[in-house]
C-alpha cells in the first residue's frame, strides 16, 4: 500500500504531516512512502532526510496524488493553483484521506461533497475522542496547545497599547485585560501566557471542571453557570447549547467584553459549528483599540463579525479571524502532529497495512465519508441532512 505525504497549500499552512522519523515507522509497517518534494522544507527538514529514512521524493501534487492509495495531510484539500486542479480531483477514486477536515464548517461541505462523491474514506483528525487511548492520537489536543500560545501573541502584536503594568516617571500603565472564552486546551494556554505577559485575565467556560482549571492558573473565573447535562458533550467537551440558554451566555459575555482589550475566543462543540458568542452589536460596545482573536473560526467563529482567513476593523475593533494559527510555528507543530498521525495510522491499521478496521470507536468517530455516503453527525447536522 502506497503512502502519501503531500505539501500544505493551504494559505499560511507550513506544517508537514510525517517527519523522516515518523517515515521510518511506516515503511517498517510494510507503507511504500511517497513525499512530495519540499513538503517538509518549513518544518526544517530536507528532501534528502525523507530519502534517508526510506521514502521516495515525488515531484508534483498531481503524480503523489493520483499514486498514493493513502494520503496523510494537515489541512483539509483545497484548490491547487499550480495544477489548477482540486486536491479531491487529483485523488485516486476509493482512496483514503486523514487529516483535519472540520467537516461541519459551512466553508468545507462543497469539500466534503466531493470526499464523497469521489468514493473517498476520509477521517478527519478532529473527531477523534477523548479518550485515555487516544490521547496520542489526539491532535487537537496538540494543536490546541500550540494555538492557545500564539493566539496571545498575535494579539499583542495587534493590540495598539502595552500590555503589563508599568511604572514611569509620568504615570503607571495599567495592565491590559484579557478575556478568555473556552477554557479548553486553548483557552488555558492562552490564560497562562496572557498572564506570562504580565495582563489581567479572565475567564469563562460553562463546565465546571474548565473554570477550576482556569482559575487553578491564575485567571480571574466570570460565572456563568449551566445545568451540567446541557454543559458536557461527549468525552468531557462542552455541549451544544440549546438557544435559549446560548441567548443567556451571550448576556452573560458582554459586559465582559465590553470591559475586555484583548478577547481570545476558543468556545467549540466537536464536529459542530461554533455557537456565535460574541455579537456585532457587542462589537459595537467594545472599547476603541480593542483586540479580538477568533480561534473557533475553522468551524465558524464564535464571534458574528469575523471573517474567515481575514483581519478587519469593525467599529475601530480589530477583529483577527486567522486561520491555520498552529501552522505559523512548523517545527513543534508537525513535530506533534506527525506522532498523532503515526498513532492514528497504527491504530486504523492494527489488522495489516491492506486492512482498514472501521470497527474501532476512535476510527468511526473520526469517519467522514465512505462508499459514497457522508457519515459525519455534526456534517450532516450542518448541511442540514441529519
Amino acid at each position: 500500500m502506497i503512502l502519501g505525504v503531500p505539501e500544505e497549500i493551504l494559505e499560511n499552512e507550513k506544517r508537514v504531516a510525517a517527519l523522516p522519523e515518523t517515515v521510518r515507522s511506516y515503511v517498517e509497517m510494510g507503507f511504500e512512502v511517497l513525499v512530495e518534494a519540499g513538503a517538509g522544507e518549513s518544518a526544517l527538514h530536507s528532501d534528502e532526510d525523507y530519502e534517508k529514512a526510506g521514502a521516495k521524493i515525488v515531484y508534483g501534487a498531481a503524480e503523489l496524488f493520483s499514486r498514493s492509495d493513502l494520503l496523510i495531510k494537515v489541512k483539509q484539500p483545497c484548490q491547487n493553483r499550480q495544477t489548477g486542479r482540486h486536491e479531491v480531483e487529483m485523488m485516486r477514486k476509493g482512496a483514503v484521506l486523514i487529516t483535519f477536515l472540520h467537516p461541519a464548517a459551512p466553508s468545507n461541505h462543497d469539500m466534503v461533497r466531493m470526499l464523497r462523491d469521489r468514493n473517498i474514506t476520509a477521517f478527519t483528525m478532529d473527531g477523534i475522542p477523548r479518550t485515555s487511548r487516544a490521547q496520542l492520537m489526539d491532535a487537537l489536543t496538540s494543536m490546541s496547545t500550540v494555538t492557545g500560545y500564539k493566539s496571545v501573541l498575535i494579539a499583542a502584536n495587534l493590540f495598539p497599547r502595552l500590555i503589563p503594568m508599568i511604572a514611569t516617571p509620568v504615570g503607571v500603565i495599567k495592565p491590559a485585560v484579557f478575556l478568555i472564552v473556552g477554557a479548553g486546551v486553548v483557552g488555558l494556554q492562552a490564560i497562562a501566557t496572557g498572564r506570562h505577559l504580565g495582563g489581567i485575565v479572565k475567564a469563562v467556560d460553562i463546565r465546571e471542571a474548565a473554570r477550576e482549571a482556569a482559575g487553578s492558573l491564575g485567571a480571574n473565573v466570570a460565572g456563568f453557570e449551566v445545568p451540567t447535562e446541557l454543559a458536557i458533550g461527549e468525552e468531557g467537551y462542552a455541549g451544544a447549547l440549546p438557544e435559549q440558554w446560548l441567548e443567556k451566555e451571550q448576556h452573560a459575555l458582554e459586559p465582559l467584553a465590553v470591559e475586555a482589550d484583548i478577547v481570545i475566543l476558543s468556545a467549540l462543540v466537536p464536529g459542530e459549528v461554533a455557537p456565535v458568542l460574541i455579537t456585532r452589536e457587542m462589537v459595537g460596545r467594545m472599547k476603541p483599540g480593542s483586540v479580538i482573536v477568533d480561534v473557533s473560526v475553522d468551524q465558524g467563529g464564535n464571534c458574528e463579525a469575523t471573517r474567515a482567513g481575514e483581519e478587519i476593523t469593525v467599529d475601530k475593533v480589530t477583529i483577527c479571524g486567522r486561520m491555520n494559527i498552529p501552522g505559523t510555528m512548523p517545527v513543534h507543530a508537525s513535530w506533534l502532529y506527525a506522532r498523532n498521525m503515526l498513532e492514528y495510522v497504527k491504530n486504523l491499521f492494527k489488522k495489516g497495512p491492506d486492512t482498514l478496521d472501521l470497527e474501532d470507536d476512535i476510527v468511526r468517530h473520526s469517519l467522514v465519508t465512505r462508499e459514497g455516503a457522508i457519515l459525519h453527525k455534526g456534517a450532516l447536522k450542518a448541511m442540514g441532512e441529519a
